[in-house]
């Protein structure tokens, strides 16, 4: 099959970012990310994104402002590589990749990363928010989606970030297309 769009899944901190920007650039494709979607209308509430996932709780239009754009995307003419826990669901068609981390080593990179929205005292405190996160988005997807995002047969490869660099990962993906 030859693929257009490739969705970048996986735990937070296992790299899904860096690998879309890395993979778009060596293919020369676009990239779009959920990630940073959501970071936006959080900010736009004026909370973290742990918030904005609570919220999304009782809040649907939360959801729907995030899930509208893989439902619809306005790049479906053009290949591209993005990043969303969920874009796999949406984009039946795109080759599925997830990524996988060492919970200790995606805390470590979390907090290195130090983006506005997602301050850290610790990598400890890192990985006790990445813990939690983690939880709520995993009973978030099996309740609004039926999904187990845990779930191997639903991806196309799956990767271990855990003790490789962006280049070999982007070679992996790259070899498996």
């Amino acid at each position: 099959m030859h693929y257009t769009t490739i969705t970048i899944s996986g735990q937070l901190g296992s790299g899904k970012s860096t690998i879309t920007k890395l993979l778009s650039d060596k293919l020369g494709w676009a990239n779009y990310s959920t990630g940073y979607v959501q970071r936006l209308i959080a900010k736009k509430y004026g909370i973290s994104t742990l918030e904005l996932n609570q919220r999304a709780i009782s809040d649907k239009t939360i959801d729907e402002e995030i899930d509208a754009v893989f439902k619809n995307p306005p790049w479906k003419n053009q290949p591209c590589v993005v990043d969303s826990r969920l874009a796999f669901h949406f984009m039946p068609n795109s080759f599925k990749v997830c990524l996988r981390v060492d919970p200790k080593v995606a805390a470590e990179r979390v907090f290195k990363a130090n983006r506005a929205t997602e301050r850290y005292s610790s990598v400890e405190q890192a990985q006790d928010y990445l813990q939690k996160r983690r939880q709520y988005e995993q009973a978030h997807f099996m309740k609004n989606y039926g999904l187990n995002i845990d779930q191997d047969n639903l991806f196309d490869l799956i990767i271990d970030t855990t003790h490789q660099t962006p280049d070999e990962i982007c070679q992996k993906i790259i070899s498996a297309l």
